[in-house]
């Protein structure tokens, strides 16, 4: 309580009192920065000072990709949504309900397909607000429909790779899912169609031991947590510290496991690069060379 609550009437306090929204500022995790929210949106959720990247949203990455923002969202498969009927302190059907609604999508995985400077692409995004991104049933069949999609469009396929696991609540519904998902990758390289993964902030479990790690070319966003399981298991289990930076992008990229650390606000440029160079598609954008 203040002088305002204790003091002021009610009519005038209104006037005294202005609703802030809760996600005006923005504290960064690694620097604690505080950041004006829209100019964290502007800089695509990657803190100017510290660069941080932060999670976004899976319609934001897709605006951001496309040409001018405009795509077309695929549909995906339905699914059994509760396979085992499962519960622990709620029903699992109950948590669906709650993602799909704080989210306002079908499941963890979003299908799209449009222009990447004048290339047609079919793209996944997995998003981690979504249960923590992941790998069920629903899922893993929205990633199968899309490397089809991918087929049919004879497409570069693109995936942004956020996901703390197979869903335990799905049990071997989920773990299926890993098998499946690789027979699909196995159909894009025999149909000599590129599959480009981007790993961002966090990929790990059965997400990394299948589709994610599968790729013609892997691309980490700087600072992100990749790998399997968690490094403090890793330690309990050999019993010995890790080095530092284990499991961080950088890292894994001096070591051999992806292929190249790019900032978010490169991503454009270079996958299209990439796409125009695996398909053999012109390089619109490399310099005339000078007349003799």
């Amino acid at each position: 309580m203040n002088w305002i609550s204790n003091v002021v009437p009610p009519k005038i306090r209104s006037f005294l009192r202005r609703e802030t929204p809760e996600n005006l500022w923005v504290k960064c995790p690694e620097s604690g920065q505080l950041v004006f929210h829209k100019d964290l949106e502007a800089n695509l959720f990657v803190v100017p000072g510290s660069g941080y990247h932060m999670a976004i949203g899976a319609k934001a990455r897709l605006a951001n990709l496309f040409d001018n923002g405009r795509y077309d969202e695929l549909p995906t498969p339905e699914v059994p949504s509760d396979p085992l009927k499962f519960r622990d302190i709620k029903r699992y059907s109950d948590r669906l309900k709650e993602y799909r609604t704080k989210t306002g999508a079908s499941d963890a995985i979003t299908l799209a397909a449009g222009k990447l400077e004048g290339l047609s692409v079919t793209v996944a995004v997995q998003d981690f607000a979504f249960q923590g991104g992941t790998l069920g049933m629903a899922a893993g069949e929205a990633i199968i429909a899309g490397m089809t999609a991918a087929l049919e469009r004879r497409t570069p396929f693109i995936i942004f790779t956020a996901s703390g696991g197979a869903r335990m609540q799905e049990g071997m519904f989920a773990l299926m899912q890993m098998p499946r998902t690789t027979v699909a990758v196995r159909r894009l390289r025999a149909a000599g169609l590129p599959y480009i993964v981007v790993l961002t902030n966090p990929t790990t479990g059965g997400v990394t031991a299948s589709y994610a790690m599968l790729g013609d070319i892997h691309i980490a966003e700087p600072g992100a947590v990749i790998g399997f399981a968690g490094a403090r298991v890793i330690e309990q289990t050999i019993r010995e510290r890790l080095p530092e930076g284990f499991q961080r992008a950088e890292y894994l990229k001096s070591h051999g496991m992806v292929d190249m650390v790019a900032p978010r606000a490169e991503l454009r440029p270079l996958l299209a690069r990439l796409c125009k160079l695996l398909t053999h598609a012109p390089q619109t954008d490399l310099p005339e060379p000078a007349a003799a």
